[in-house]
């Protein structure tokens, strides 16, 4: 990547105007946009069509935990440096999984959603930091930035947990966030918000107006953060509009990012290249790269639909034959091994998006 600083011609892009525009910008101005066009479904609405399901849940959401497997297993070279890193993580999650849902199943749910909120709002820190990663600001700049990226996604949730009501939509179960009724409190949170953006729309101003520079990516970044998160969760009380903002805003620009990265690593790379990479960042390997993770998706969808949902059986017709489990213990055994690859996802992210700035010297973590 080209790290001298940028002038109003040449912005911090990750790949290109095009592709970042594309799929890693646009994702939740598009989902804003579908939802607005059609309010009577979204707003209130607690019931979502399959059809409409298996794109947002399979193809998008369930779909971009597996992207991971091409930063970490799938790559023969990130495996060998990480060997003990990714042999651990997936066995302590599962452990882990295991004795929480021991102790029922709703502490194993509750965790599993924190987990994934704060996964979630370190991957928007994480785009921010790399379209930062050319700036030349101080340090009180970036504050304003990091609190800016930070309060656009933590006031909607502080709003969904102290309003004190149940939503029309949830995390991943019914009580897998813990409500409170705190209004003082929260014309507290509201007031931080408001005064953040006034905060961060003021700097950047007068960065333009002092340096003639605006970072275009980085700006329509926390802009659409602001939006998708807003609207997906305090604005519209439905579970199909909270879904379509938070997985296209988050899983499209995740895989994104994943095939950008290695696709230009591998490019790159002198060492040698299985016939699996080989085709799939060739020229047109994008194709064979999201089937994957489809098929992926699909398959783990289907055991959880066979064996504990039991809700979308002409979906997954192959599994419709699995026998529900309905004991505890079986449940306590099988519901984190099927969850694991989101929780794995989870927290491997925690590691494996590290990116240099030459710049501070500080890391950008995704």
């Amino acid at each position: 990547m080209n790290t001298q600083q940028y002038s109003n011609q040449e912005q911090p892009w990750i790949k290109s105007r095009l592709v970042d525009g594309i799929f890693i910008l646009s994702p939740p101005f598009i989902a804003l946009l579908i939802v607005a066009l059609f309010p009577a479904q979204f707003k209130n609405s607690g019931l979502m069509p399959v059809q409409y399901w298996v794109v947002l849940i399979v193809m998008i959401d369930v779909a971009h935990v597996y992207s991971t497997l091409y930063r970490t297993y799938f790559n023969p070279v990130s495996f060998k440096q990480q060997r003990h890193l990714l042999l651990a993580i997936p066995l302590f999650c599962y452990m882990g999984g295991v004795m929480l849902y021991v102790g029922g199943g709703i502490y194993f749910w509750r965790a599993l959603a924190y987990l994934a909120v704060f996964h979630f709002i370190r991957q928007q820190y994480g785009f921010m930091r790399i379209y930062s990663r050319q700036e030349k600001q101080g340090w009180i700049f970036r504050y304003i930035d990091n609190a800016a990226i930070y309060i656009a996604t933590i006031y909607p949730l502080l709003y969904w947990h102290f309003t004190g009501y149940k939503k029309n939509f949830n995390w991943f179960v019914d009580g897998d966030f813990v409500l409170f009724h705190f209004d003082h409190l929260l014309v507290v949170c509201k007031a931080v918000y408001l005064l953040t953006i006034l905060l961060y729309f003021v700097k950047e101003i007068w960065v333009f107006i002092t340096t003639k520079q605006f970072n275009l990516p980085k700006n329509v970044l926390v802009f659409g953060t602001f939006l998708s998160w807003y609207f997906g969760i305090i604005y519209y009380n439905g579970d199909m509009a909270f879904t379509t903002l938070n997985v296209v805003s988050h899983g499209i620009p995740y895989m994104a990012l994943v095939w950008i990265y290695e696709q230009k690593k591998f490019t790159g790379e002198a060492k040698p290249k299985t016939t699996f990479l080989k085709i799939t960042f060739s020229k047109y390997g994008v194709l064979s790269f999201v089937g994957l993770l489809i098929l992926f998706a699909y398959f783990e969808e289907g055991l959880w639909d066979g064996l504990v949902w039991k809700e979308h059986a002409s979906v997954f017709k192959p599994f419709a034959t699995l026998p529900a489990i309905n004991s505890d213990l079986l449940l306590a055994l099988i519901v984190p091994l099927l969850a694991l690859p989101q929780s794995t996802h989870y927290v491997l992210d925690g590691f494996i998006w590290k990116m240099k700035r030459q710049d501070a010297g500080e890391r950008a973590v995704l």
